[in-house]
């Protein structure tokens, strides 16, 4: 049925009159949403069928694919309009397959299904980042995210269908009761990586990053916001669901990954603050905390599952919202370079309080969501390693850095002589920003239903 309420948006978008097209669409997209969540919800998070699979790992993910649809769509409107209606609909059309082939990649029970809803989500990203890209070099940020994403899915499909004639079936639910796991092998850390490499890219993790901030620059805004808010999520969502399939690989074989995953950290962190392009600064900081959520998952414990998932839906909330002001800014002025739009609080001052608002939850301040994913990892990689948990903290440091760079460079200082007459912050906009923080706010009391233990 929710399938079917999903499928049915492709109707509303190809029947539905130019003048309310998008209001219909985003009107069904948040009736469409609710419903899903709450059926969820109704489930307690455990449903299993021969198609389907939810649980806490899958359930929270398909929440926040489900929830950031209508978004996307709510942020695209003022843009798309200016576009002749049969481009309009295509679009809509393609977001609404992107989102659906990652709720199916989230929500199916087959893991060679879930191999081709990940790989399928590649085809109606490239089309929106080369069609709806506003700059020069789309075309090659689309070869880029094609290239990487298609080379890391070898081995991964090599395994699961090694996998596949070795067992008989792929099902999570049969693999979890019957205890499947991997033959023992000689380099079993070597092996995780490169059965797990689809996924280390899709993250990404450092050295498999460059295709990251290539698409993030190009793609539009809903482009922007559905690769930060739930396709890098599609990695460590396999990550976390095939690690109980591989033979336990203990830290000391998956050293070289673990200190990969701490150089990324620090490394991309670092890179922030030499950025003057506000969309790339943003997907760097992508970068950083995706790597802090390998390096939870290579601790395999309890813990670092729960904070690998906690930090996973509050980084899809944060990063996504801080597109959408990225954008706001660069509809008024047509430009990302944070010198190039600096003294903006006094011109919108609403604005430059969901700035502070949005930067205070991305450098993890306590009670926020971000907080506790933060410090599940941290106290996972604390019982793991003292030492490496004192090179991690120094993420903490850098973190603040470069968010308060942001903040002054876009927001404080005087007026650049071009900027004098700027239309003043939409109704939209606010209600888009707050539709991000409002999620975050409520996993801030109930932080129990992304908890893996």
């Amino acid at each position: 049925m929710i399938l079917s309420a999903w499928v049915s948006m492709f109707i509303t978008t190809s029947l539905a009159p130019p003048k309310h097209l998008w209001a219909l669409i985003t009107t069904q997209g948040f009736l469409i949403s609710f419903s899903s969540i709450s059926w969820v919800f109704l489930q307690n998070f455990n449903f299993s069928n021969p198609l389907f699979f939810i649980d806490k790992i899958s359930g929270p993910l398909a929440i926040l694919t489900c929830w950031l649809f209508p978004l996307t769509m709510l942020a695209s409107q003022s843009k798309m309009r200016l576009e002749p209606i049969s481009r309009q609909r295509v679009y809509i059309t393609n977001n609404i397959f992107l989102q659906l082939t990652t709720l199916l990649a989230f929500t199916t029970s087959d893991l060679m299904l879930f191999f081709i809803f990940f790989e399928t989500s590649l085809i109606p990203t490239l089309i929106i980042i080369t069609r709806w890209g506003a700059q020069e070099r789309r075309l090659e940020a689309g070869t880029y995210l094609t290239f990487y994403t298609m080379l890391g899915a070898i081995p991964l499909m090599l395994w699961l269908t090694k996998f596949y004639s070795t067992h008989g079936s792929l099902f999570q639910n049969f693999t979890y009761i019957m205890c499947i796991t991997q033959t023992v092998t000689n380099s079993p850390g070597l092996f995780w990586a490169i059965c797990n490499m689809a996924f280390l890219v899709k993250m990404p993790m450092f050295y498999f990053h460059l295709w990251l901030p290539k698409a993030h620059v190009e793609a539009p805004i809903a482009g922007s916001m559905a690769l930060a808010g739930t396709l890098l999520k599609l990695g460590g969502y396999g990550i976390l669901r095939t690690s109980p399939l591989f033979q336990k690989t203990t830290l000391n074989q998956a050293l070289f990954i673990m200190l990969i995953a701490i150089f990324g950290i620090l490394a991309t962190a670092l890179l922030c603050l030499r950025q003057t392009d506000l969309k790339l600064l943003i997907a760097m900081s992508s970068v950083s905390h995706m790597n802090l959520v390998i390096s939870a998952a290579l601790v395999s414990s309890s813990w670092s599952y729960s904070g690998a998932m906690v930090m996973m839906i509050a980084h899809g909330l944060t990063s996504s919202a801080l597109f959408c002001l990225a954008n706001t800014s660069y509809e008024r002025t047509n430009s990302r370079t944070m010198v190039l739009l600096r003294g903006m609080l006094l011109i919108l001052p609403l604005t430059g309080a969901w700035w502070l608002i949005i930067a205070l939850f991305n450098l993890a301040l306590p009670p926020t969501i971000n907080f506790t994913g933060e410090m599940l990892i941290m106290v996972s990689l604390y019982n793991w390693s003292p030492v490496a948990f004192l090179i991690i903290a120094l993420n903490l440091i850098f973190t603040t850095s470069y968010t308060l760079y942001v903040l002054w460079t876009t927001q404080r200082g005087s007026l650049p002589k071009h900027i004098k007459t700027l239309f003043p912050s939409l109704t939209r906009e606010h209600l888009l920003l707050l539709l991000h923080i409002l999620p975050g706010l409520v996993l801030m009391l109930k932080p129990e239903l992304l908890l893996c233990m």
